[in-house]
């Protein structure tokens, strides 16, 4: 079929029903409940594998300046900019024992970022490193992380293996009391949160899973012990087993093709295929990328932010599947949103995502022989409904004769669990270990969602007053009633396929409001008028519910119930939310500040870090 027939209007009107049908196929009624907590099944699935023995730790009771709670990209990039701000006592609180948050969990067979890696990774010119792949393994990434809290010298007050029970504010002192479940309760000037948005990992609630005699574990968990090996490969404990897989996202896509090597017999259970594009990673010099010259990191990454983000650019540096799709990514075509014209988005969007699905679809027919198995494997919904995933051996697996793909659309996953094995459509299949690539809960983790209570003035309760009024923030950072409190990654901001950058952009935003508190003896805090208006600048965007309703399930759309109702998010992408905070913090920063009723009690002398951030 050509890209005419597709897009012409009798094609399209066959389209939205063929995909409308494979919706409703994989609708389950339970939504995201049909996913489990860690805690909610027996076993070690939350457990550290990787964590050195930290028991005896004495509990703290001092003060610092700032704590930020989680030592991911977020919080080790916070720590970075706030230490090239002049501050001197840092803390992060991390549940792992390291840095690196998803990449220190994250540590599976074939795990490599899907963002080009001299644009994902962080502070390249301020470290001076330069990634020997054009796409980077994880061990690679997770390094990285800890080079720049290392550069920046946050290790030394760091606390890892240790999770935030509790903030509660200080009227008195103007601090926040910060409590954790190693009995620690110290005190922090400023408190930045940077727990992830998807940090919590989640399980499939299968009937019977806890029955399973072989061997069970998530992929931010991996049990190399029972497999051998390391994420380079080399599972040899699996030779000769049967090996099932949940779940073929992003996480699936990268690790079925170790598992195929290596098991004796891999079966893939798949609800929804991900759409599947070449990934042609390879070695890169430091000439390829015009590594050396200063702000070569700086420039690639805001021309790829750019692209992606539908602004577009003279030249694309980054040449890859996201800048060749960007028209179709949720931030696209920025001019037919300003304009309100609605109707030419929508027809412009669904034509061109029509041409590039059937794209993605041939290429599953030119790289599986099995024509069976190519039907179950091609993508039936629109390209930003699930996360666009790339590969050059997740679809050639399916040529091996000890792979087998199980369908499970129609029974809405695997059935039910026996002690042998998964029974789907009435079958058994025997299995001695099933992996869980089931990823991870959207907004469970932080503030947003209940689970760290957070105190502010008058002890009002950060999730009660939302509850009541919905999220009050200005630029997503900060709230009236909570001083010194931003948070990093949250509602109300921006994003983008390139996290890392946005993380980066606020890590900068929130040391320029530290230092700019410091600096006038104020606290950090808008006004409800401010909120008011940053309120109104969110609502005055498209409405994108119109998608995402018609999406297959996915953790984008709540397993297809749609996004929460009310703004979430700046509309006109991360390029222009970027460009819109450096312009406040030039003429209004002031918005975000009210002077301290007293000197702060604690103030420690400056500190040094790799930088200052280029625009605080």
């Amino acid at each position: 079929m050509t890209h005419a027939d597709v897009t012409s209007p009798e094609a399209l009107a066959g389209l939205r029903r063929r995909y409308r049908q494979e919706r409703e196929r994989r609708v389950r009624p339970d939504g995201p409940r049909q996913y489990l907590t860690a805690d909610a099944l027996p076993g070690d699935h939350a457990e550290d594998p990787f964590a050195p023995d930290t028991a005896g730790r004495e509990a703290l009771h001092d003060t610092v300046d700032v704590a930020v709670v989680g030592g991911g990209f977020g919080g080790v990039l916070a720590g970075a900019r706030l230490r090239g701000a002049g501050v001197a006592r840092i803390r992060i609180v991390e549940k792992g024992g390291d840095f690196g948050g998803t990449w220190y969990w994250n540590r599976y067979p074939g795990i490599h970022c899907d963002i080009e890696s001299h644009v994902y990774l962080p502070m390249l010119d301020e470290t001076g490193y330069v990634p020997e792949w054009k796409y980077a393994p994880g061990e690679e990434i997770r390094r990285h992380a800890v080079r720049i809290a290392e550069l920046s010298g946050l290790r030394e007050d760091a606390l890892f293996s240790t999770s935030v029970t509790s903030l509660t504010w200080d009227d008195t002192s103007e601090e926040w009391i910060v409590a954790t479940d190693r009995g620690d309760a110290f005190r922090a000037a400023y408190v930045i949160t940077a727990t992830g948005t998807l940090s919590e990992l989640k399980l499939p609630g299968i009937p019977g899973i806890e029955d399973f005699g072989g061997r069970t574990f998530h992929t931010s968990r991996w049990d190399y012990a029972y497999t051998g090996g390391t994420p380079d490969g080399g599972l040899t404990g699996l030779a000769g087993k049967r090996v099932g897989v949940v779940g073929t996202g992003a996480t699936g896509v990268q690790v079925v093709p170790p598992l195929a090597e290596a098991a004796g017999h891999l079966l893939v259970f798949q609800r929804t295929p991900s759409s599947v594009d070449v990934r042609a990673n390879r070695r890169t010099e430091a000439g390829d990328i015009g590594a050396g010259r200063p702000g070569w990191a700086r420039e690639r990454r805001d021309n790829f932010l750019r692209i992606v983000s539908g602004e577009g650019a003279e030249a694309d540096l980054v040449a890859d599947g996201w800048t060749a799709s960007a028209v179709l990514l949720e931030k696209l075509l920025p001019s037919f949103r300003r304009s309100g014209d609605r109707a030419a988005f929508e027809r412009t969007y669904e034509a061109a995502d029509a041409a590039r699905m059937e794209e993605i679809r041939a290429r599953v027919d030119r790289v599986v022989t099995d024509p069976d198995t190519a039907r179950k494997l091609k993508p039936w919904y629109r390209y930003a409904c699930k996360r666009p995933t790339f590969s050059d051996a997740y679809l050639q697996a399916f040529n091996r004769d000890n792979v087998t793909l199980v369908d499970t659309a129609d029974t809405h996953g695997i059935e039910r669990m026996t002690r042998r094995g998964a029974v789907v459509g009435g079958t058994e299949y025997p299995l001695d270990c099933l992996v869980l690539a089931t990823g991870f809960s959207v907004g469970v983790s932080g503030v947003h969602s209940g689970r760290l209570p957070v105190h502010g003035r008058g002890g009002v309760r950060l999730q009660d007053a939302w509850r009541q009024r919905g999220p009050r923030t200005l630029h997503g950072f900060t709230g009236h009633g909570f001083p010194n409190l931003i948070h990093l990654g949250g509602a109300q901001s921006a994003s983008s396929v390139n996290f890392t950058h946005v993380l980066d952009e606020q890590a900068v935003h929130a040391a320029a409001l530290v230092a700019a508190a410091e600096a006038r003896g104020a606290v950090v805090e808008p006004s409800p008028e401010a909120e008011d208006a940053w309120l109104a600048v969110l609502a005055d965007g498209p409405d994108h519910e119109w998608f995402h309703a018609e999406c297959t399930p996915g953790y984008y759309n709540a397993e297809g119930r749609g996004r929460p109702n009310g703004p979430i998010a700046y509309p006109h992408g991360a390029a222009a939310f970027h460009d819109l905070l450096r312009h406040w913090r030039e003429q209004s920063l002031h918005e975000a500040l009210r002077p301290r009723t007293s000197p702060r009690p604690h103030a420690s002398t400056p500190g040094r870090g790799i930088s200052s951030p280029p625009d605080a």
